[in-house]
């Protein structure tokens, strides 16, 4: 007699009593708010008291999903989301029509050139081969906007491989690039969630030149790797004459507010082979180190 195999579950699925619940006879009970499931009653699941479980929801489902498929760990992308690819700066510039305009179309020109370097640095890391357990590693990761995010997912498009997009719902109009894995694309109401995302698989991260969101994002990495809250991972900081024009950080050396070895945690780069070749060397010492 062979052991008898117990089932893997007694309760029904939820999906089931969502779909049976939607076949009962209509009462002036049944039509009720109060009668909703409750994981299927929007009103319920909008209400104020109802944040934490929001906030829980927001982690939990990219969470889920990314682990579905196998993402390892991921490279991030940070930078902004108003600098145009080359041939479209050089448009911009050519419409401008005041010396003002004409003078930051310039600048965006002079940064455009990034786009292309992080198109090309998403190539790179995204051509990193699975791991034993078929886990993908240095997946390319950006806020899935436009720019410097939208080089990203296209670098990873351009070499047969998926990439991530974390959205964020704003007041206005911000769709995903067309270059996003659609299964790997997420949208966000809570800025804190999205922010933790980004970290939670994260092994190298590149910041572009960018504005409030970019500095937001790097500065609060810095913070967590400072602070011990993250161990030391690359981060890969473009575009130093932009960089230095906007922070001075030997100031801030100056003023006793950081240490000079904070200064460490940042590697400038200028184009994507000595970038990727920075995040192969880190990995490799610590590999090394291990073994010793």
């Amino acid at each position: 007699m062979t052991d008898p195999i117990p089932p893997k579950r007694i309760f029904p699925d939820a999906k089931v009593d969502a779909q049976a619940a939607k076949q009962i006879r209509t009462s002036a009970q049944t039509e009720d708010p109060a009668y909703r499931l409750a994981f299927q009653d929007n009103d319920f699941l909008l209400r104020q008291d109802l944040r934490p479980v929001r906030f829980q929801l927001e982690l939990l489902k990219p969470e889920l999903l990314l682990d579905e498929q196998q993402i390892g760990s991921t490279f991030v992308f940070y930078g902004s989301a108003r600098v145009p690819e080359p041939a479209k700066a050089e448009a911009q510039l050519n419409a401008a029509r005041t010396d003002e305009e004409r003078v930051i179309a310039e600048r965006l020109v002079a940064k455009s050139h990034y786009y292309d370097v992080a198109r090309e640095l998403a190539r790179l890391v995204s051509k990193t081969d699975r791991d034993d357990e078929g886990k993908r590693h240095f997946v390319v990761c950006s806020g899935g906007g436009p720019s410097f995010m939208e080089a990203a997912n296209r670098g990873a498009q351009d070499v047969g491989a998926e990439s991530i997009g974390l959205n964020i719902v704003l007041p206005h109009e911000q769709l995903p690039n067309p270059y996003v894995t659609p299964s790997l694309s997420f949208q966000f109401h809570y800025f804190a969630l999205r922010k933790m995302h980004f970290l939670l698989r994260a092994r190298a991260v590149a910041v572009f030149p960018g504005g409030f969101g970019t500095f937001d994002e790097m500065f609060e990495l810095l913070t967590l790797i400072q602070t011990g809250k993250v161990r030391p991972l690359p981060i890969l900081l473009y575009g130093r004459e932009f960089w230095n024009r906007v922070v001075d950080f030997e100031a801030l050396v100056e003023e006793g507010v950081i240490s000079e070895r904070d200064l460490d945690l940042i590697t400038w780069c200028e184009t994507a082979e000595e970038g990727w070749a920075h995040v192969c060397d880190h990995y490799a010492r610590q590999q090394a180190g291990r073994a010793a």
